[in-house]
């Protein structure tokens, strides 16, 4: 049982790539492109892209073959792949350049499999994986190594899990989900009741749902929940080192930052974006294409569309107005010490 480490080498013509990426050429369609790189470190033969004019300038005067660009730009120098949006094209490209490895199918002699587990036989199940009583596992699925299953979990089709992941008993997890390194998905809830003095702990039996397309950062935690799901939208991609607690419900396609908290029963729509260690506070509602930016402590629930930053967090507008006029205190400081001057007031210490 292999994993195929290899970058692709095989190389494309200018003509191949802009078809594969849906853009058209301008200039020799039978140049041969070899590998990606910046313009900043592109050798003869490779492509590059530029979004804007500054990296189209840097691209044009390096020794790139091909350019990558939108339509309004033109060059003598270079082969251009005119696209509509450069940075979908890119994204491609790397893909073609750069392909995800290859895992075989098979189980390694290293790993522990319960008799009542389902594994697909074109799944891969790595070194010193674990994979708990009544598991299933779908086709194409990927276990890389040391991971663990817990009891009566069941993961989809094309899931990679990295090394050291572990899922609690009976998570749910959809297909094409990948969950990188040390992730721990369905850990118990952070639920205790004082009880004579001391903090009893309130038992987490629920589960996490994950629903297709999400991705799950490295060093991630998300807790199952008390009673019922915790539930991961569809499509929505976690940054590095977040924690979402007990019963939170992420809609579809979100975006959550790296090192994010999210209390408890909070409920989000979806397109929400969290930018870097926002903190959102249990039982809350935040609705439909919000953005919260970074370090924002949100406090209130927040209805469909509105961009909220600041501790406590408010809608944007008015925690700019307060920062400008923040700003200004220490002038006006001194006008109101003047004018006490001048009317010979005693200032307060």
């Amino acid at each position: 049982m292999r994993r195929n480490n290899e970058v692709n080498k095989m190389p494309f013509t200018t003509a191949e790539i802009a078809k594969l990426i849906g853009g058209e050429i301008v200039g020799d369609g039978n140049a041969v492109l070899k590998s990606f790189a910046p313009a900043e470190r592109a050798q003869p033969g490779d492509l590059t892209f530029a979004e804007n004019d500054d990296y189209f300038a840097h691209a044009e005067q390096s020794a790139a073959t091909a350019i990558i660009a939108e339509k309004r730009f033109s060059s003598a120098k270079k082969i251009l792949i005119h696209v509509p949006n450069a940075r979908i094209a890119f994204a491609k490209a790397l893909a073609l350049f750069f392909p995800e490895p290859k895992f075989s199918a098979g189980i390694h002699p290293t790993a522990v499999i319960a008799q009542s587990a389902q594994i697909d036989p074109t799944a891969h199940i790595g070194p010193h994986c674990v994979v708990g009583e009544r598991v299933k596992i779908g086709a194409r699925s990927v276990l890389q190594a040391g991971d663990s299953i817990g009891d009566d979990s069941k993961l989809g089709d094309d899931v990679n899990l990295f090394p050291n992941v572990t899922i609690y008993p009976r998570g749910q997890i959809g297909s094409r989900v990948r969950i990188h390194s040390s992730s721990v998905i369905g850990s118990d809830g952070y639920g205790y009741v004082q009880d004579d003095g001391v903090h009893r702990k309130v038992p987490q039996i629920g589960n996490i749902i994950i629903g297709d397309d999400v991705e799950i950062g490295a060093g991630c935690a998300i807790d199952r929940g008390a009673l019922g799901s915790t539930v991961i939208g569809r499509g929505t991609k976690i940054d590095n080192l977040v924690h979402i607690a007990h019963n939170v419900e992420i809609g579809e396609h979100c975006l959550l930052c790296g090192q994010v908290g999210i209390a408890g029963s909070a409920k989000f729509g979806n397109y929400v974006v969290l930018a870097g260690q926002v903190g959102i506070a249990g039982h809350l509602k935040i609705g439909n294409q919000v953005i919260i930016a970074s370090k924002s402590g949100v406090m209130n629930n927040i209805a469909d569309g509105e961009k909220w930053m600041g501790i406590p967090a408010q809608p944007d507008k008015e925690a700019k107005r307060q920062i400008i006029a923040t700003r200004h205190l220490p002038e006006l400081l001194k006008r109101v010490a003047e004018l006490e001057k001048k009317l010979g007031i005693k200032s307060a210490e």
